[in-house]
């Protein structure tokens, strides 16, 4: 009897839930690792962070995902060393070992080396973080009404670090909750002294998408209330006060960073197999000096002549990369092997309600097509029916009523924390 192959995924983002799908009941061994049991359609975490959603309507357990495959394993536990020349994964709980290997373990906030920064603001780039922001944020109102005074103007200034899609949309989902929800919460306090701000390095908003995009965006943000701070860069933090390039200060106890991405790099590898925490990779996504071991992603750093500084870190490069690696793994030689070669298939970013901007390869639109646009391709690319429908009737409840009944403060249970 012919020997399965082993594969060993590293990572159930979406790079790596789409390899493990694209080879699921194959005839390969396949076994996910992650830190987490379920996969998290990161693009929505705003909407978590704001109350809009719910948390299990965008995550998904990699059990139920693969509760019926005859070949694709799923094992909780955190990585920390691969042994190249053992063909070893070591994690925290046991070692694994390969005949192939895939880095997919995506990115983490960049906080650029300030650890200050790194204690006190909130990056958003896992569920935990999401509710963590909502906790927070709500909490900060809830103390307000207790003490009835501005005493602290850090509890009225909400402060947003960088203007990509998750800034500007969070901006616009916080502008909208002050508007239509909180007044209605809080009926006793003045929202009117609460500030959406949002510090760009940028002249404008969305940098990365089109001028129509970026002009359009600014004015939407404005239109809501919210305070763009324009070619500012945030030095600092010290959880009472947000320090400024240009000397201003904002005094802010709910500060969230989305100002940049890092690799999350795991040890084991030397340095020169590495560009900017990415890990050099070749247009098969065969990480540079290995046989078997790959990267796929926003890990993966490949050069092409079309991108010659590496692709962007996005969903589409990541999903596409899977799907090439697995179609190429399937084939019986190397020789039939198709190198990735990206297709841009646009951006978009919505900033609230009948607000967005659509950057498509043969057309760019923005407003309330935009807005609709961004709602169903959105739902179309979550993974489960039931989840689609929580969502859409979350949505068209909000959108009807324009409130949520999702303002939970749900704060973990110290004395049944597996931790301690």
């Amino acid at each position: 009897m012919e020997t399965r192959e082993k594969i060993i995924i590293i990572g159930g983002g979406f790079a790596g839930l789409q390899l493990a799908k694209t080879l699921n009941n194959k005839n390969k061994k396949v076994i996910v690792l992650d830190k987490v049991n379920h996969h998290m359609f990161q693009p929505l975490f705003y909407q978590v962070a704001c109350g809009r959603i719910e948390p299990s309507n965008i995550s998904f357990p990699f059990r139920k995902i693969f509760q019926n495959s005859r070949n694709t394993q799923f094992r909780l536990t955190e990585v920390k060393e691969i042994i190249p020349s053992q063909n070893k994964v070591i994690t925290d709980e046991a070692e694994f070992t390969y005949d192939k290997l895939i880095i997919a373990t995506g990115c983490k906030t960049n906080f650029f080396g300030n650890k200050e920064l790194e204690s006190k603001a909130f990056g958003m780039k896992n569920t935990q973080e999401a509710i963590g922001i909502r906790n927070h944020v709500l909490m900060t109102f809830e103390k307000l009404i207790l003490e009835k005074s501005r005493s602290d103007d850090g509890n009225w200034n909400i402060v947003i670090v960088g203007s990509g899609p998750t800034g500007v949309e969070l901006a616009g989902a916080f502008s909208e909750m002050k508007k239509e929800i909180l007044p209605r919460d809080y009926p006793y306090m003045n929202f009117n002294n609460l500030k959406i701000n949002l510090v760009s390095s940028t002249e404008k908003p969305l940098a990365v998408m089109s001028p129509e995009a970026q002009e359009k965006s600014e004015k939407y943000l404005k239109e809501l209330g919210v305070n763009f701070m324009s070619g500012e860069v945030v030095t600092d933090y010290d959880g009472d006060k947000v320090f400024l390039k240009s000397g201003k200060q904002i005094p802010s106890n709910n500060v969230i960073w989305a100002a940049g991405v890092v690799g999350n790099v795991v040890e084991g590898f030397p340095s020169e197999k590495l560009i900017r925490n990415r890990y050099i990779v070749d247009r098969f996504n065969k990480v540079k000096g290995y046989d078997n071991i790959y990267a796929i992603g926003d890990i993966a750093y490949m050069e092409t002549p079309k991108y010659p500084q590496g692709h962007p870190q996005v969903a589409n490069v990541a999903i596409n990369q899977a799907k090439n690696l697995g179609k190429n793994f399937l084939r019986k030689n190397l020789a039939e092997w198709n190198e990735y070669e990206y297709k841009d298939q646009g951006s978009l970013a919505t900033i609230g309600k009948h607000r967005a901007v659509v950057d498509l390869p043969f057309i760019k639109f923005q407003g309330f097509l935009a807005w609709y646009f961004w709602m169903f391709l959105h739902l179309m690319l979550i993974l489960s029916v039931r989840n689609k429908l929580a969502i859409f009737f979350n949505w068209m409840w909000s959108y009807f009523n324009k409130d949520s009944s999702l303002r939970l403060i749900i704060s973990p249970n110290k004395k049944n924390n597996m931790e301690q």
